[in-house]
C-alpha cells in the first residue's frame, strides 16, 4: 500500500527554494504563468499532467518523489 501526498504545493516550494529560484524565474523556465505557479504552490490548484512532467523533468525527480509516494 502507498501514501500518496496529493496536495504538492509544499513540496513544490521546497524543490523551487531548493535551486534558489523565485516563482517569477521557474515559472518562465516551465513555460507557464506565474500566477498559476503561485496556485500551485498554495495548494489552490492542481497542476494539469502536462505540467506534472515538466516540474519532473526540470528537477530530474520521478513523480513518486514529486508527490512523496511512498510504501507504508
Amino acid at each position: 500500500m502507498y501514501n500518496v501526498n496529493m496536495n504538492i504545493g509544499k513540496k513544490l516550494k521546497e524543490l523551487r527554494c531548493s535551486q534558489n529560484l523565485t516563482q517569477e524565474e521557474l515559472s518562465n523556465k516551465l513555460n507557464i504563468s506565474r500566477v498559476n505557479y503561485n496556485r500551485y504552490e498554495k495548494d489552490k490548484v492542481r497542476p494539469d499532467y502536462e505540467t506534472i512532467i515538466k516540474i519532473a523533468d526540470f528537477y530530474d525527480i520521478t513523480l513518486d518523489e514529486l508527490f512523496d509516494r511512498k510504501l507504508i
